[in-house]
């Protein structure tokens, strides 16, 4: 499946969160990661970061898509977390 995470956590876990995140996912934009994950390993995401979070003040989000086949994704700006041409 093809999932979107987005996060609005304190400063002091920023980091914590991105970093697992990363794990399993692709970094696009300040607080939000994406990518194709199992089922497993989604629950996993989810366990860490369950265990990272205050629930009480930080809040993380995730979008699930059984396919892309009818999304569409468009970037104006910087593109974070692709491959960029090395000269």
């Amino acid at each position: 499946m093809y999932v979107i995470m987005a996060y609005d956590v304190a400063v002091e876990r920023l980091d914590k969160v991105l970093q697992i995140g990363r794990r399993y996912l692709t970094w696009v934009q300040n607080s939000v990661l994406e990518g194709e994950i199992s089922n497993s390993n989604l629950q996993r995401l989810k366990n860490q970061i369950s265990e990272t979070i205050n629930k009480d003040h930080d809040t993380v989000t995730f979008y699930m898509l059984r396919t892309t086949k009818y999304s569409k994704k468009e970037t104006i700006g910087v593109t974070k977390g692709e491959p960029t041409t090395i000269i």
